[in-house]
């Protein structure tokens, strides 16, 4: 009898087990994945708690993995384009493709718990098959293959660039007359000879002013999907409004005031109205500085040179590096063009980063808290692209890290919990600089010494 019961028992967890029907779309098979796995248990707003959830210290602990898990991943907007039909997030299918590789979700206390609910490697593939064949109808970047359902895709040339107003619009980028004793430009923190930045942690403005964040770079932003580090400005010709009027940056009291020294100016008045015929407004002047900076992509990287079928383009240490990157989900956040730029996410995920940093917490390390107020926004950031990354430095919202080795060392341990060897750190960072693209035919450089972050009073930097 007891036999019986027991190859009845393993008979029932198998039929548990089962993939979803292969008569399902699918989408349908990748929604019933999800749903078995407990996904909608952890993953949306006001889960629905189990009944265990009162037990006192059993409870305590659910409750805890609950809003973690919610404050990881939303799951209910995958969930609905899965119902719908219509096109997921791409970031929310390379989050479910990851962990479902990785066979990290559901974790096990959940899945003793809950029968059939565990990933199998016959759910993973399909889990992983439906990501694939997602990206290589979603992008038409030209990748052809295997490749076409990579995470990561090819920066393309800049297209149906208004050159009038791009070209106003690099004068402007340059242009000290935006800030209030005409000293200070976009340029001055976005140098376009170090990458887009200018290797500060903090940039300075007007009388020296210290800024409270890294300054990200301007070469492939028009790739991201908001702009500054908290996402407070949804496009190109919003971000360029913000720094002329910031009293720590520019200062300017008004446009009305950029205006009026701009107008004095024949030349460039003329221009204008050559272009626009209602002249210099603030609209003008922010769009054309946003056209400018829809030439500032950077096309033509070993990286894309191997996404676009050139086998030699990377060599095998570099090519470890990227299968690591993927394995160790860097390239759930970091995807598309720009490798980021396209979601928010927790800085600390699985570590207490801000606690273990011991730098004293700053309005700036709310992130995107500072807009929304809303908890579950404290300390989530506009992921920030990694193309040029080997240009960029220092590292994180907070400029805390020199080098690429220190911040891939430690966005592993802070966002996967995960201690990397020296020889996996050196592959992904070989990895990282075959990202270093071409602006205007020529392979992007930077003058500076590698790490070093540059001192302001540097007479060469200025």
């Amino acid at each position: 009898m007891v036999l019986l019961l027991a190859v009845v028992g393993v008979v029932v967890y198998r039929v548990m087990l089962a993939a979803p029907d292969k008569a399902l779309a699918t989408e349908a098979r990748v929604a019933a994945i999800l749903e078995e796995g407990g996904c909608l248990s952890c993953h949306i707003a006001d889960a629905e708690l189990p009944f265990y959830a009162n037990i006192p210290v059993a409870g305590a602990l659910v409750k805890k993995d609950i809003e973690e898990g919610y404050r990881a991943f939303d799951i209910a907007p995958l969930m609905e384009a899965l119902a719908n039909g219509t096109a997921p997030h791409p970031v929310d299918v390379a989050k479910v493709e990851r962990v479902a590789l990785n066979k990290s979700m559901p974790e096990a206390k959940y899945y003793l718990m809950h029968w059939g609910s565990q990933m199998t490697n016959a759910k993973a593939d399909i889990v992983a098959q439906w990501a694939r064949d997602f990206r290589a109808a979603y992008y038409a970047d030209g990748l052809e293959g295997e490749r076409a359902g990579e995470p990561i895709r090819p920066i393309l040339p800049a297209e149906n660039i208004d050159m009038a107003k791009a070209k106003l619009g690099f004068k402007l980028f340059h242009d000290g007359r935006l800030s209030i004793d005409n000293s200070v430009s976009c340029a001055s923190c976005h140098k376009l000879t170090t990458g887009g930045v200018d290797n500060h942690q903090y940039s300075h403005g007007v009388q020296d002013q210290l800024g409270g964040v890294n300054a990200p770079t301007v070469y492939n932003a028009v790739y991201n999907f908001v702009q500054f580090w908290d996402g407070r400005a949804r496009t190109l010709a919003e971000q360029a409004a913000g720094p002329p009027l910031n009293p720590v940056e520019m200062a300017s009291t008004s446009f009305d005031e950029i205006i009026a020294k701009l107008t004095l100016d024949k030349a460039l008045t003329a221009e204008f109205e050559s272009i626009y015929p209602e002249g210099i407004t603030e609209a003008t002047i922010t769009n054309a500085i946003e056209e400018f900076e829809r030439t500032l992509v950077t096309p033509n990287s070993a990286f894309d040179k191997w996404l676009m079928g050139d086998d030699n383009a990377l060599t095998a240490q570099e090519l470890r590096g990227y299968e690591l990157f993927k394995e160790n989900s860097c390239a759930t956040c970091h995807i598309g063009a720009n490798l980021g730029g396209e979601t928010y996410e927790l800085m600390g995920l699985r570590r207490h980063y801000f606690e273990e940093r011991g730098l004293e917490l700053t309005e700036e390390d709310n992130g995107r808290y500072k807009q929304t107020q809303e908890e579950r926004d404290r300390h989530r950031f506009k992921v920030p692209g990694l193309r040029n990354l080997e240009l960029t430095w220092p590292y994180y919202h907070d400029g805390t890290r020199a080098t690429m080795e220190e911040a891939v060392r430690d966005m592993a341990l802070y966002q996967c919990d995960t201690k990397l060897s020296e020889g996996e750190i050196n592959d992904i960072v070989a990895f990282l600089r075959t990202l270093t693209g071409e602006f205007q035919g020529k392979k992007l450089t930077n003058p500076y010494e590698y790490g070093v972050v540059i001192d302001h009073d540097d007479e060469h930097h200025d």
